[in-house]
């Protein structure tokens, strides 16, 4: 798939980006480059691999996955404690895009 420096534009307003020209011809370079990467990898037969939701190690069934323990839930003062800003129990962060 071939990408074109219109999609890297497009991209880069949707991320509120302001690239320089260079950095919109490296872009279209290195994205380019990883959408062919995956343009082969989908080339790739999987029809006789079974599908998977978690990997896990030959050793134990669960050997991977920690012990679900029920604990009682930190409260918004807890959370908040350490917040630069906040305000009735959130976090309160600086506008980033003005639009």
């Amino acid at each position: 798939m071939k990408l074109t420096e219109k999609e890297v534009r497009y991209v880069a307003n949707l991320a509120n980006l302001r690239l320089t020209e260079e950095e919109i011809a490296r872009m279209v370079h290195d994205l380019g480059g990883i959408l062919e990467q995956m343009d082969r990898l989908s080339e790739i037969d999987t029809g006789a691999v079974a599908p998977m939701a978690q990997v896990l190690f030959e050793a134990e069934e669960t050997a991977t996955l920690r012990p679900d323990v029920e604990r009682a839930p930190i409260g918004d003062k807890l959370a908040v404690a350490n917040a630069a800003i906040s305000g009735n129990g959130y976090f309160k962060v600086p506008r980033v895009i003005e639009r």
